[in-house]
């Protein structure tokens, strides 16, 4: 078995969040305002947290004297506003009750602040995913290793004691790639997700997806899982 453990993303790896996201932030820009923000504005802001997400979003960023209080409007309307939108990738629910069947322990390892992550996961999988490891104000966020760290504690795998080539690491951006190499296990890109391929391809991965079906197809062939149908996935 190649792989012991999966990690994965949030925003742009099983959830598109882009929407949710932007709405948030500009009905928090307008609430002050400011100019708000196009979709493609957002998603190129996205993959650092949502501080730095409002950061580069708000006029003049954190050296802006209203940039606390914009940031909290935002946080407290997203925390009641990020299920309008918002929901799984095509395919994304069937592979990971597949991944779920084969007994292969999976976690989410996300930047976005750790209330938000406990409502989507709760709410949109369906108890798939039993860890969520987000941003909790203290510890270091991704491209920080300690978040894999975390997740995998929780998994019951001790960084110090663990084989780490046999934790795969599933995102869509920069960040993520960066975060697999620091925490040092494999990574595994996705397409569909927030970044163009042509920014991803340069970056560390131990294979580029296109769909949720291909991934599962990786595990097969790196013998993480055994054969499983996957013809009704896409």
């Amino acid at each position: 078995m190649k792989y012991d453990a999966i990690l994965f993303d949030l925003d742009g790896t099983l959830l598109n969040t882009l929407e949710d996201l932007c709405d948030s932030v500009n009905y928090a820009l307008s609430q002050m305002h400011f100019p708000t923000r196009t979709l493609e504005e957002v998603r190129c802001f996205v993959g650092n947290g949502v501080r730095n997400l409002m950061i580069k979003a708000t006029p003049g960023g954190e050296d802006n004297p209203q940039f606390e209080e914009t940031f909290a409007i935002f946080k407290k309307y997203y925390l009641t506003h990020n299920q309008i939108k918002t929901k799984p990738y095509p395919g994304i629910m069937d592979m990971l009750q597949t991944l779920h069947d084969t007994g292969i322990p999976m976690a989410i390892v996300t930047n976005k602040n750790q209330p938000s992550v406990d409502v989507l996961a709760r709410d949109l999988f369906q108890g798939l995913i039993p860890v969520a490891v987000g941003d909790n104000g203290v510890r270091n966020r991704k491209p920080d290793a300690a978040p894999v760290w975390e997740a995998m504690a929780q998994l019951g795998f001790h960084k110090d004691t663990t084989d780490l080539s046999r934790i795969l690491y599933v995102g869509d951006s920069e960040v993520d790639a960066a975060t697999a190499a620091n925490a040092g296990v494999d990574c595994v890109l996705c397409s569909w997700g927030f970044r163009p391929v042509s920014l991803l391809e340069p970056l560390p991965h131990k294979a580029m997806i296109h769909s949720p079906r291909e991934l599962l197809v990786y595990l097969q062939e790196t013998g993480a899982i055994e054969g499983t149908g996957t013809s009704g996935i896409q």
